[in-house]
C-alpha cells in the first residue's frame, strides 16, 4: 500500500466516525422538544387539579357522598280505625319485605368461587340454596322457582316477597345475609268484609324501586278518605352503604328524624249491628230474587250512622275480592227514584203550611189527568173519602197529588231542598252522590205529576233516611255523619266538626206526621189497613213509609212495569225515637211474599235493636186511626 492510499483510508475512516455522531446542534433541539412537552403536560395537569379542587369541588364531593350514603324513609305507624265501642275495624302490623341486588349477588359469589376453588360454593348452588331455605320459610308467599328467576335476572334490585313476619325475615337473613330486609307494614281487617264498604282498603304502595315512595295508602272508603289523619308522617335517617348494593353498613346511621304516627279514627258504626244488619240484607236480597240492596241505622237525633250495609261487599284481606263493584259503596254512590217513602215531603209541607189535618177529609177519585198523563192509586177504586192520614197510610198516589196541587210546586221545592234532596251530605264517604231533582225550568206539563209520589227524582238510601231523621228529630235535620272522632298518638281526642242542622218544620208539625204515618203499620178493617202492617213490633210504636218506585227499563228508556225500587223508611220507636231505619230493594221478584215488601226486614232490623239497646217498651199501643172517613 502505497502513502498515498493510506492517507486516503484514514480519511474515509475519519469521515464515518463524524458522520454517526449528532451534531450540537441536534441535540440541543431535541432537549427542548422534551421540555415543552413535560411544561404542557405540567399545565393540563394543574388545569385539571384546579377544575377538580375548585369549580367541580362541591359537585364532585357531593357525587361520592351520594355513592356511599342513602337516606331511607322511615314509615310511619297508620292509626286504627275502630267503632263507637273501640273494636278495631282496621289496624296495621310490622313486617318485613326481602329483595336482593342479582348482580351483585352474582357478582360476590363468582368472585368467591374463584378465591376458593373447589369448595363447591359458587353462584349457582348458593342461589339454589337460597331459594330452597327462603321456600320454604315462606310457604304460600313464593315459589323456588320464581325466587331462582329472580335471582339469575341482570337487574340491581327486586323484591322477593313481602309481608314476612320479622322473625322469619331475620332467620333468612342470618343464613343468606345478601338478603336484604325493609321494614314496612301490613294492613289487618279483622273482621274481613265487616263494614269493609264504610271502612275500605289501604295497601302497600310499591309500583316503583324508590323505597323511599313505600307506604300504606288508602284506595278505598275511609282509608282513602281520611289517608292524611290515617297516615301520619314518615321520618327518615341517612345511613352509609356497602358499595354495589343496598345493604346498610352498620353503625352507620345518623340524622335520624322520627316518623310521627297517624292518628286513630273512632267511627259512629257499630260493628255488632253493622254485622246483623249486613246478614240479614243479604238473606233477605237472596230470598227475594233482589239485583242487590242497601240499608242504613241512623240516630234519630245526632243523624249517627249505626250500621250502613250493602247486600254485597268484598274482603279487604282477598285480593281476589278488589272489584269495582263490590268495592263500591252503593247507599251512598247510587241514587234511585224512591217511590212512595218521598211522600212524606207532601205529608210535611201540607201540615207545616196549614192546609190540612191528620183526619180531615179528602175526596180521592180513582184517577187523576196531569196535563197529559193520568195518574192511578196501586188499587182499583172509585171516589173514596180518606182521611190525610189515610192518603199517607194507604199511599194514594191521587190523594198525595191533590195535597201537593194545595202546597204548589214552589213551596215543594223549597221543602225538598229542606229535606236535603239534591245535596251531598257530607258524610265523607267516596264517591257519595247529591241525588237529582230536575230544575223547575226543565220542567214539563206533567212533571209536577211525578215529584210528590216519588218519580222522576232521585235519592241515595242515606238521604232517604235523613229525611225521616228531621221528622224523628221534631223537624231538624241533622246531616248524617259516619266519623265520630279522631285520637292522636298521645291520646289528644279530636271529635268531628258538628254538621250544620236546618229547620225542616216545626216541632209540632214533625210530632203530627210521625204520629200520623203510625198508621202505615195499622192493621184494620173496612179498608183502614195501612200498607206495611208486617213492620209493626209488638211493644213499640211504629211510623214508617214503604215506597215502590218504577224503575226505567235499560232497553226502551221508559218507566218498566217488572222493576222497581222497593223500600221503607221507619223510626224506632214512634214516640220516643231512638233510631231510623231506611231500606232500598233493586228490582225484587215483586211475585214472592217477601219481594213486594222492605217491611218485614225492618220488623228484623228493628227487633234487633231494641234488644240491643234494651229500648224501652211504648207506654201505650198506637191509637187506632180512621184511614177511610165514613169507617
Amino acid at each position: 500500500m502505497t502513502g498515498r492510499e493510506a492517507r486516503r483510508r484514514a480519511y474515509r475512516a475519519r469521515v464515518r466516525k463524524v458522520a454517526g455522531r449528532p451534531s450540537v446542534a441536534t441535540g440541543k433541539g431535541r432537549y427542548v422538544a422534551v421540555r415543552v412537552v413535560l411544561v404542557a403536560v405540567l399545565v393540563i395537569a394543574g388545569l385539571r387539579l384546579v377544575l377538580v379542587q375548585g369549580i367541580q369541588a362541591d359537585e364532585l364531593s357531593a357525587k361520592a357522598e351520594s355513592q356511599r350514603t342513602t337516606t331511607i324513609t322511615v314509615p310511619a305507624q297508620r292509626g286504627s280505625i275502630l267503632d263507637r265501642n273501640g273494636v278495631e275495624l282496621a289496624f296495621s302490623v310490622e313486617t318485613r319485605a326481602l329483595s336482593v341486588n342479582p348482580r351483585q349477588m352474582r357478582r360476590t359469589w363468582e368472585e368467591y368461587a374463584q378465591r376458593n376453588p373447589g369448595q363447591g360454593q359458587n353462584f349457582a348452588t348458593r342461589a339454589a340454596a337460597a331459594a330452597r331455605f327462603i321456600a320454604g320459610k315462606l310457604a304460600g308467599k313464593v315459589t323456588e322457582k320464581d325466587l331462582l328467576d329472580a335471582f339469575n335476572s341482570d337487574r340491581a334490585f327486586t323484591y322477593l316477597a313481602k309481608d314476612v313476619e320479622p322473625s322469619v325475615a331475620d332467620e333468612i337473613r342470618k343464613e343468606f345475609p345478601e338478603i336484604a330486609t325493609e321494614k314496612q307494614a301490613a294492613r289487618e281487617y279483622p273482621g274481613d268484609d265487616l263494614a269493609s264498604n264504610v271502612v275500605g282498603l289501604a295497601n302497600w304502595r310499591t309500583e316503583d324501586q324508590d323505597v323511599s315512595k313505600h307506604n300504606l295508602h288508602g284506595i278505598a272508603g275511609l282509608e282513602m278518605t281520611r289517608d292524611d289523619d290515617l297516615a301520619g308522617q314518615a321520618g327518615q335517617r341517612v345511613a352509609d352503604t356497602a358499595q354495589g348494593s343496598n345493604t346498610i353498613i352498620p353503625g352507620t346511621e345518623r340524622d335520624v328524624q322520627p316518623a310521627v304516627p297517624g292518628n286513630d279514627l273512632v267511627l259512629t258504626l257499630d260493628s255488632d249491628v253493622q254485622y246483623m244488619v249486613q246478614r240479614q240484607l243479604a238473606d233477605y236480597v237472596a230470598r227475594s230474587h233482589a239485583k242487590g240492596g242497601s240499608a242504613v241505622v241512623m240516630d234519630a237525633r245526632t243523624g249517627e250512622i249505626y250500621a250502613l250495609a250493602d247486600d254485597r261487599t268484598f274482603n279487604p284481606n282477598d285480593k281476589g275480592t278488589y272489584t269495582p263493584e263490590l268495592m263500591n259503596d252503593q247507599a251512598v254512590t247510587t241514587p234511585y227514584e224512591p217511590g212512595s217513602v218521598n211522600k212524606v215531603v207532601t205529608a210535611t209541607a201540607a201540615i207545616d203550611l196549614g192546609l190540612t189535618t191528620p183526619d180531615a177529609t179528602n175526596e180521592v177519585p180513582g184517577s187523576l189527568k196531569v196535563a197529559d198523563a193520568t195518574v192511578h192509586d196501586a188499587w182499583v177504586h172509585g171516589t173514596v173519602d180518606y182521611t190525610t192520614a189515610g192518603i199517607f197510610a194507604k199511599s194514594s198516589n191521587v190523594g198525595t197529588l191533590l195535597l201537593a196541587q194545595k202546597v204548589g210546586p214552589d213551596k215543594y221545592l223549597d221543602y225538598l231542598k229542606r229535606f236535603g234532596i239534591g245535596q251531598e251530605t257530607g258524610m265523607g264517604l267516596p264517591g257519595e252522590s247529591r241525588g237529582s231533582v230536575p230544575p223547575k225550568s226543565g220542567w214539563t206539563g206533567s212533571t209536577f205529576g211525578n215529584l210528590p209520589i216519588g218519580q222522576g227524582l232521585s235519592m241515595t238510601v242515606v238521604q232517604m233516611a235523613g229525611m225521616y231523621q228531621a221528622i224523628a228529630n221534631d223537624g231538624l235535620r241533622v246531616p248524617p255523619r259516619i266519623v265520630k272522632q279522631e285520637v292522636k298518638p298521645d291520646g289528644t281526642v279530636i271529635p268531628e266538626p258538628a254538621p250544620a242542622t236546618e229547620r225542616v218544620a216545626s216541632p209540632e208539625t214533625a210530632k203530627t206526621v210521625r204520629d200520623m204515618l203510625r198508621a202505615v203499620t195499622q192493621s184494620g178493617k173496612g179498608g183502614n189497613s195501612g200498607t206495611a202492617p208486617t213492620a209493626g213490633l209488638e211493644g213499640y210504636q211504629i211510623s214508617g213509609k214503604t215506597g215502590t218506585g218504577q224503575q226505567v227499563n235499560p232497553v226502551t228508556k221508559a218507566y218498566s212495569d217488572t222493576l222497581y225500587n222497593i223500600t221503607f223508611a221507619g223510626i224506632l220507636p214512634a214516640d220516643n225515637p231512638r233510631f231510623v231505619i231506611g231500606i232500598r230493594l233493586d228490582a225484587p221478584d215483586t211475585t214472592l211474599p217477601v219481594g213486594h215488601s222492605a217491611a218485614p226486614l225492618f220488623h228484623d232490623i228493628a227487633s234487633y235493636l231494641t234488644q240491643r239497646y234494651q229500648i224501652p217498651l211504648s207506654p201505650a199501643p198506637s191509637p187506632y186511626i180512621r184511614l177511610v172517613a165514613d169507617s
